[in-house]
């Protein structure tokens, strides 16, 4: 099979799912790479397949069950635990983390053992977790519903085929989903040699997607548990938005796990690998297809190309797409290309016009009006529509939107023009990130799927009762800085229980401070506090005597507090 780019601007190329999901044949096929299966990888070592995004892994040792991720909720693990049951009744000894992302479910583990469990991990787990909860929340929030297509429909052409690792980011089947995480109690940071269950396992860190990934080696069963080689080429860019993944640091992961001469490969995602030689060939080319992307990106960027010259010229030859391994069914080459030079070089790629571009909305009015004006735009969208040029659709559709009509049907049917355009490179796309992206953009630009809540911070109570203080760095990033202009305001918050922290509004930023110069205090609860940033009236909480101010008065502490990004505090 010759080598596909990002999309082929072909409908020829589609099909549809069972559901009706309108897709490119390859990324239909991929279903089957991905398909719901219960492996045994030699005996007593299983592993399961299509459960949710993640796979369940479980290795049997002399005092019973590893059992390595445990996916996106407790239900997801309970089914997984239920498949395990068919084949043995051993007990679970212990929960060993791989990564943050597939975690929490290990309430399920738990409550099957009937006692707790040790549960294994890198030390940045929770700190991971607590960061793309607090900070970027909205952003990471709102990246894994297009990346993973979790606003789509469960039928019809827009309906979500599949996710490139996984059939779902969860299992509809699993709904209401809860979350079981358990913090690790045995953490490591650095190589180091266990015996869990009995059984001697060497834990390497291997950052890969994630900067606490480790490599899972057991000698003793010839078996590696790893987050390295994934059943498409291995996303450098994620389109959701994630830290780089510098394919440097990377390889030598992947070169440790195939240093292993291992029997066995099994995988966070995807089905397992056996046979020492078929590993050496398969997960070797999957390694050297990030080496090939990192060199002649590095290779293009020393002979002065531009990222959009990269792009055009660094393009995987045709044999790699010949195994699901390395082929283009989740992210794509060209965007780890681009990414690769940010991560490296930064935004800048020398090209003058990205020296000091126009704003978006001015750029774009002048691009309208260089080309005729808004119906010279339209037509031309709707020839290259026609021609299946939808690269070159996609840019001009998306001038129309940026700089919208002043009339409401116009501007309306700009944003359903661009939507087609989405839903068509979606359609013809092999990969699965970028179908689910399209579509769910054509669906918000449509009005049928909005994404307006995931665009703005949702404070939850429950998170911020459980570190109360913890919420101030949050609100950093929730400062409106015209708001603060010539504010020099310090908070203190001192909350039953938790102890004392403060907040200096100052120079248009919030500084987070231990609070012991700020005059000005907040007392309350760390109940009440929650309730306040999530839309409670100060004034009620003062009147009922479950918040007192000190130090100044309760207007100045209201002041202070709508100066962010929060609900109607009263």
């Amino acid at each position: 099979m010759g080598h596909i780019r990002s999309f082929d601007p072909s409908p020829a190329c589609t099909g549809a799912a069972a559901n009706g999901g309108v897709a490119h044949v390859d990324h239909l096929a991929h279903g089957q790479v991905i398909r719901p299966e219960w492996y045994t990888v030699r005996p007593g070592v299983w592993t399961l397949v299509g459960n949710g995004l993640s796979n369940q892994t479980f290795i049997e040792g002399p005092d019973g069950i590893i059992a390595i991720d445990t996916g996106e909720s407790n239900e997801e693990m309970r089914a997984a635990l239920a498949r395990l049951r068919e084949v043995t009744s051993a007990p679970l000894a212990a929960v060993v983390y791989t990564h943050f992302h597939y975690v929490s479910g290990t309430q399920a583990a738990i409550d099957d053992a009937g006692h707790s469990l040790p549960v294994y991990g890198h030390e940045r787990i929770v700190t991971n977790l607590r960061r793309v909860t607090n900070e970027i929340g909205p952003a990471y929030s709102r990246g894994l519903v297009e990346q993973f297509g979790v606003a789509m429909p469960a039928d019809g052409p827009d309906a979500l085929v599949h996710v490139g690792l996984g059939l779902w980011f969860r299992n509809p089947a699993h709904a209401p989903y809860t979350n079981g995480f358990v913090e690790p109690d045995r953490t490591f940071a650095a190589a180091t040699s266990l015996r869990v269950a009995g059984l001697r396992m060497e834990v390497t860190p291997a950052p890969s997607d994630a900067d606490d990934s480790v490599t899972l080696w057991f000698p003793d069963l010839g078996v590696c548990v790893h987050n390295l080689f994934w059943p498409a080429l291995f996303n450098v860019f994620a389109i959701r938005g994630e830290e780089y993944r510098d394919p440097r640091v990377l390889l030598h992961g992947m070169d440790h796990a195939l240093s292993l001469g291992a029997e066995h490969l099994v995988g966070t995602h995807g089905p397992p690998i056996s046979g020492a030689a078929e590993i050496a060939r398969r997960a070797r080319r999957s390694r050297d297809a990030v080496q090939f992307l990192w060199d002649q990106t590095v290779r293009g960027i020393n002979r002065g190309w531009t990222v959009d010259e990269l792009v055009g010229r660094v393009r995987l030859p045709d044999f790699y797409d010949d195994d699901y391994l390395t082929s283009e069914r989740y992210g794509v080459a060209e965007h780890h290309v681009r990414q690769i030079h940010n991560g490296l070089r930064g935004w800048f790629d020398g090209d003058p016009a990205k020296l000091f571009p126009a704003p978006p909305a001015e750029r774009a009015a002048k691009l309208i009006a260089g080309f005729g004006g808004r119906a010279d735009v339209v037509t031309r969208v709707e020839q290259a529509v026609a021609d299946d040029d939808l690269r070159w659709a996609a840019e001009m559709a998306t001038w129309l939107v940026t700089a919208p009509s002043s009339e409401d049907e116009e501007a309306d049917a700009d944003r359903r023009r661009l939507a087609g355009v989405l839903r068509a490179i979606g359609q013809q796309t092999p990969a699965a990130n970028i179908r689910n992206w399209c579509i769910t953009r054509a669906r918000d630009l449509e009005g049928v799927t909005p994404l307006a809540r995931f665009r703005t911070h949702r404070l939850r109570r429950a998170e911020i009762e459980r570190d109360p203080l913890a919420v101030l760095n949050t609100l950093r990033v929730l400062l409106d800085p015209d708001a603060a202009v010539g504010v020099d305001a310090h908070l203190r918050l001192v909350v039953a229980r938790w102890g004392t922290a403060g907040l200096h509004v100052r120079n248009c930023v919030a500084v987070a401070t231990d609070g012991t110069a700020a005059a000005l205090t907040l007392e309350t609860d760390a109940a009440s506090w929650a309730g306040l940033l999530t839309g409670g009236g100060l004034a009620t909480l003062l009147d009922s005597g479950a918040a007192t101010v000190s130090g100044g008065t309760a207007e100045q502490v209201a002041a202070i507090l709508a100066l962010f990004d929060l609900p109607e505090t009263g």
